[in-house]
């Protein structure tokens, strides 16, 4: 055998671990948050993100397979840390609603159904959450009116949950 079918050879072993254990997670992570009773969007936002950091490992143990040089590996990884921590600082951009809806989704307790408040002087806005995405927050206000808030300017705002959808 080659060196070439030894790395083909290597890399359909990793990419069968890949689905075998995307598989398993999924079936585990949705049996236990069920049992949390999490809304359904909620599970498919960590599913989501599991996945997303076993495929960054499947992709770094590929890149490995075919060659690449370590230093090659801690360039993209550092660059990926660097993105990251931009997006921790960056009010206004992409990359920090994304990081900002994780926080949201792991630290904070409002939900789809919860009426909400946003403490601003210069935009009050109160209503029921209507969903929770990766960049915003969709809140119907008391007038039928959609509003959407950035996930970044949650974390920057004061918040007040009026009414938990469990308690309408």
């Amino acid at each position: 055998m080659d060196t070439n079918d030894i790395r083909i050879f290597e890399s359909i072993i990793v990419l069968v671990i890949y689905v075998i254990a995307f598989l398993i997670t999924t079936t585990v992570i949705n049996n236990t948050l069920k049992k949390a009773q999490l809304q359904r969007e909620r599970r498919k936002m960590i599913v989501k993100v599991i996945h997303l950091f076993i495929l960054i490992g499947v992709m770094v143990i590929l890149a490995g397979i075919w060659g690449l040089e370590q230093n090659e590996i801690a360039a993209f990884a550092s660059t990926l840390l660097t993105a990251l921590g931009i997006a921790f600082f960056a009010s206004w951009s992409l990359l920090s609603n994304i990081t900002s809806s994780i926080i949201l989704f792991f630290n904070h307790p409002m939900k789809s159904g919860d009426t909400l408040r946003v403490l601003d002087k210069d935009y009050p806005v109160e209503g029921e959450i209507i969903d929770l995405t990766y960049f915003f927050v969709h809140v119907r206000l008391k007038s039928g009116e959609v509003v959407t808030i950035p996930n970044s300017m949650i974390l920057q705002r004061s918040i007040s949950i009026i009414e938990k959808e469990s308690e309408k």
